[in-house]
């Protein structure tokens, strides 16, 4: 890398071998810088290094560091009196441990840089140590000194190249007891489902399609204040912001606008998968259907996805089971209430008829006894009349 500039020279300590190395900076700064001006004239406003006693202006050779004491006392400290300090990291990286990647909170993350080998002889260990690294899939601990004081570090392999990472000391990082919420809240398995088919939705992005719209911007102010243009207006936005009485509305409106925005189609599965639970994998939320109730058959549950799934056809052909075998019980109920009916009729025709019977018997008898009567009072009458 002749091009780039190396801020530190030294070495890598591992085990008894020694890699001369030079540190390299392995990120830059896009970001725009501006310059402070007094508002009513434009002029510059700059700081200039003056030193107290003499009430000048020093130039950059002739400054060097101090450490204030508690009483106000500067104690001169030289870069010579740095590099003499009697630490091994003062002109070392002094590999300490190798560890697994995942060992390694993000939160202990800070700059990166790269290790270039400093000369043909460091190129020997130098890619041994890389190779080594890369078979053990694990990362080197280190401690070194860069700017006046003792830092942590970690080494990896990037492509053929050996980074650094700085690494904040542990009792730099806060605690973090006093940020999480104080409140008990409870997230049902509902809303879960939704959020993780809301991340499905949204997927993966290959993070070299990710730029700076900020800066983007700030740009084309630049370059429209500076040819006298009308300035980018600000594009409006959807009204947002304040409390989310609905969470799960969020969610599912969340879902529908990330699957628009991807050119899927973005349909009422979400609010089902809110009232059942079910999500299907990919992302698109899925209604899973209730048992069937006895003798009541239920619609078969829509399509999702342009596919049925072996479930659901298996649903509809049980439904459809369901739905004749109910035909069958109701047409079987009809044909019992006609037979019932006929023999009820049969049953009351057969009374009647017996009823007429007694009934026409009765009057048979009663004619035949008063025809008895007539005629014995006939006998008698004659009889009389003879005597």
């Amino acid at each position: 890398m002749p091009h780039v500039r190396s801020i530190w020279n030294g070495a890598i300590s591992f085990g008894l071998v020694s890699i001369p190395i030079k540190l390299v900076n392995a990120t830059e700064s896009h970001s725009i810088s501006f310059r402070q001006i007094h508002t009513d004239d434009g002029g510059r406003i700059r700081y200039r290094k003056v030193c107290e006693l003499e009430d000048r202006e020093v130039t950059t050779p002739e400054i060097g560091k101090a450490y204030e004491d508690a009483d106000g006392t500067l104690i001169p400290i030289t870069d010579e009196d740095l590099a003499s300090l009697p630490i091994p990291t003062a002109r070392t990286i002094e590999i300490v441990a190798f560890v697994p990647a995942d060992r390694i909170d993000p939160l202990q993350m800070d700059t990166a840089y790269y290790l270039s080998a400093n000369g043909v002889p460091a190129a020997k260990p130098y890619t041994l140590l890389r190779e080594a690294l890369k078979r053990s899939n694990k990362v080197a601990i280190a401690k070194f000194a860069l700017r006046g004081r003792e830092r942590l570090g970690m080494l990896r392999v990037v492509d053929d190249v050996i980074a650094m990472h700085g690494l904040l000391w542990p009792d730099e990082i806060r605690a973090t007891d006093e940020v999480a919420p104080d409140t008990g809240v409870t997230v049902r398995e509902q809303e879960l489902d939704l959020a993780d088919a809301l991340m499905d939705t949204l997927g993966e992005v290959d993070l070299e399609d990710l730029h700076d719209d900020y800066r983007e911007a700030v740009e084309e102010l630049i370059t429209a204040k500076a040819s006298g243009a009308e300035t980018p207006s600000v594009p409006e936005r959807e009204a947002g912001g304040g409390k989310v009485l609905d969470l799960m509305a969020a969610l599912e409106k969340s879902v529908r606008a990330a699957k628009e925005s991807r050119g899927e189609a973005a349909g009422g599965e979400q609010a089902g998968a809110a009232e059942e639970g079910g999500v299907q994998e990919g992302g698109e939320a899925e209604v899973t259907p209730l048992p069937a109730r006895r003798k009541s058959a239920r619609t078969a549950p829509k399509e999702v996805g342009g596919k049925k799934s072996t479930s659901t056809k298996r649903t509809a052909a049980r439904k459809t089971t369901a739905q004749k075998s109910a035909a069958h019980k109701s047409t079987a109920q009809k044909s019992a209430g006609q037979k019932t009916a006929s023999g009820t009729a049969s049953k009351s025709t057969a009374k009647s008829t017996s009823k007429t019977a007694k009934s026409t018997g009765k009057e048979a008898a009663a004619k035949k006894t008063a025809a008895k009567k007539t005629a014995a009072k006939k006998t008698t009458g004659r009889k009389r009349a003879s005597a």
